[in-house]
């Protein structure tokens, strides 16, 4: 069993603040890996279906602006 998953149970209160804090040896990026698996399952991108053209820049900006409202509105 892992020792950083091990249930610790105290006595008392004062038991308890002098038990020693779990650290986790992990590598920094190995945790960023994690903190962003998290956040594309919490948010994830939504893109609209299917493909677009546009005549202008201008449209096709407004396309994403007006996109990006709807997809907000929604959460």
């Amino acid at each position: 069993m892992n020792s950083a998953r091990r249930v610790q149970r105290f006595r008392s209160i004062e038991e308890m603040n002098s038990a020693p804090l779990l650290a986790r040896n992990d590598e920094p990026f190995e945790r960023f890996l994690r903190l962003c698996a998290r956040y594309w399952a919490l948010a994830p991108r939504v893109y609209p279906r299917g493909v677009f053209k546009f005549r202008s820049l201008e449209e096709a900006q407004a396309a994403r602006a007006g996109h990006r409202l709807a997809s907000n509105q929604q959460v």
